[in-house]
């Protein structure tokens, strides 16, 4: 067995104890860096509006949320300031004001803000589309001028505002990625779970489906976290809240 030189052997230790000796301090590495956006959630009887926080580290090309903040709206729903669209404004300024101070001041021109609209303005929409328009144009005017970069806003179709919430509910039960004991973001390998939405005057089932020409038909496509899900809500128009209530009330008159 051949041995190392003497020379080789002394200027490897002398190396090792410099190494020892010599203070040295870790650099950690920079946080990735935070991102703010803003929805604001218009619904039949009030708004809310949501802070949603992620950073820029994505997964397969899809942000992961870590953290939400709202703020409800006090007043009315949106669709009820149709004859009054200049009062809009005030009912969403003091959640708007609560944002900028949540968010901070240097990336507010960088905060995305959408303003989507569900049942009612959609109902609106079909009854007084005069009306309706006039309201989403003062809407608009208005939060162009908030600090932050409005997107738009938009009246939601029901394949749409049902899709988000089955994105929702998967997202909340992890069933799109979950973190390993490494702290890393891998499938879950679990299936998609169907929503079940008992509104006031229909209910929907949301669920993922396999046929993609019925989703291209009727439903929505999604693209999440690497992966494509068709998704199809079906309606039973007679199954409902209201209709719930009025089979109650007719029994107890019986």
């Amino acid at each position: 067995r051949e041995l190392l030189p003497p020379w080789l052997v002394i200027v490897a230790g002398l190396t090792g104890i410099v190494l020892l000796c010599v203070s040295t301090k870790d650099v950690p590495a920079p946080p990735p860096r935070t991102k703010y956006g803003i929805v604001l959630d218009a619904g039949p009887s009030h708004t809310i509006l949501f802070i949603y926080q992620w950073s820029t580290t994505k997964a397969n090309k899809t942000g992961v949320i870590r953290d939400c903040s709202s703020c409800p709206v006090q007043g009315l729903g949106v669709s009820n300031y149709s004859g009054s669209p200049q009062k809009v404004w005030k009912s969403l300024e003091p959640c708007l004001k609560w944002a900028q101070k949540e968010i901070p001041a240097e990336q507010h021109s960088q905060t995305p803000l959408y303003l989507g609209a569900t049942t009612s303005m959609s109902q609106l929409n079909l009854t007084h589309p005069t009306l309706s328009d006039g309201l989403l144009a003062a809407l608009t005017v208005s939060l162009k001028s908030s600090p932050f970069d409005f997107q738009g806003s938009q009246v939601l179709s029901s394949p749409d505002e049902e899709a988000f919430n089955w994105v929702a509910v998967n997202y909340v039960l992890e069933n799109f990625f979950k973190y390993d004991w490494q702290g890393q973001l891998v499938p879950s390998g679990k299936g998609m779970m169907g929503v079940l939405s008992v509104g006031g005057t229909s209910t929907q089932l949301t669920s993922k489906v396999e046929e993609e020409d019925q989703a291209q038909k009727e439903g929505v496509r999604l693209q999440l976290y690497g992966q494509t899900h068709n998704v199809f809500t079906y309606r039973c128009p007679c199954h409902s809240t209201d209709q719930l209530r009025s089979r109650l009330l007719s029994m107890l008159i019986q």
